[in-house]
């Protein structure tokens, strides 16, 4: 059995320089979190409530006017269903041409790849601008239509370079060792590749699903059809113009005949936009490490 002065001596000692850290960092987490409850709090607000305390620790009611306004919005589901297929088939678009134009770009016999590159990476450093951006959409007819969303930013440039160092820095004997069995560039590819890059694939999915979920822009420039306008859009009409049809539903739904809070239904659409990307944000969390441990791989 070990001894009092054993365990007191194994036990490690935490100097003042980690504790001040570990302080630093925990008023930081806090600074972090603070306006995201709040708005979770305020979400759950009335009238009443925000006139009499303010400002927000706990919640002092449970309120679900907002959220039952937001659900009712005939909108509020239109919107959903644009951005759930924008995040999904972009995303698997993203990876395809991304993948396959950084696994071909890391092969140095590929014929005017010094060309190829330093046109894309002058692509990082100028663009056509948004008037050209447009005409260009527009000429392609996707004005007002859902694939303005998707195809414009179908490859991210910086995530390109990336993933082609990566393919760039596996071992060729990985390569020539499928093409000694008969395997074709697509073998290599999907069956080499991809299998043991699936944490590094899985954390650039998660950056362009976070892109395309969040995507609001080119559905501000290019769509005026207010039933296949994004989540975010929706978010941005309810936080900017608070229109009288979701006052009237917010006023039919309260038990009381008391005044409509504007702000839970507008911190309640907050809440519901990302909660989806915050569910599943912590799946795939775990991947960052590996991913950048994967590169690490050696002959």
């Amino acid at each position: 059995m070990q001894t009092a002065k054993s365990v007191a001596k194994n036990r490690r000692h935490i100097s003042p320089f980690e504790i001040s850290l570990y302080i630093f960092f925990g008023l930081l987490a806090v600074i972090t979190i603070y306006p995201f409850y709040n708005v979770f709090i305020v979400s759950l607000s009335n009238t009443i409530a925000n006139a009499t305390h303010t400002p927000y620790l706990y919640p002092h009611v449970i309120d679900l006017t907002g959220y039952k306004t937001i659900i009712n919005d005939p909108y509020f589901f239109k919107s959903l269903r644009t951005t759930l297929f924008v995040t999904i088939v972009g995303t698997a678009l993203n990876m395809l041409f991304s993948v396959t134009a950084a696994y071909v770009l890391s092969k140095k016999r590929l014929v005017g790849r010094n060309i190829i590159l330093s046109v894309i990476l002058f692509t990082m450093l100028f663009s056509g601008g948004m008037i050209p951006t447009y005409l260009v959409v527009s000429g392609l007819g996707l004005t007002n239509s859902i694939w303005s969303m998707i195809l414009p930013c179908l490859i991210n440039t910086y995530y390109l370079i990336i993933m082609k160092n990566y393919f760039a820095s596996l071992p060729p004997s990985l390569e020539e060792a499928a093409r000694i069995d008969g395997a074709n560039e697509f073998v290599v590819l999907t069956r080499i590749y991809i299998p043991i890059s699936a944490p590094f694939m899985a954390t650039f999915a998660l950056f362009y699903a976070v892109e395309r979920w969040n995507e609001w822009w080119n559905a501000f420039l290019y769509i005026n059809d207010k039933s296949i306008k994004p989540l975010q859009i929706y978010l941005r009409d309810v936080l900017v113009n608070f229109n009288s049809q979701l006052a009237t539903q917010a006023q039919s739904i309260m038990s009381s005949q008391g005044k409509v809070f504007v702000q839970s239904i507008q911190m309640a659409t907050i809440i519901i936009t990302m909660l989806p990307i915050l569910c599943v944000y912590p799946f795939v969390q775990k991947y960052f490490v590996k991913g950048v441990m994967v590169g690490s791989v050696k002959e």
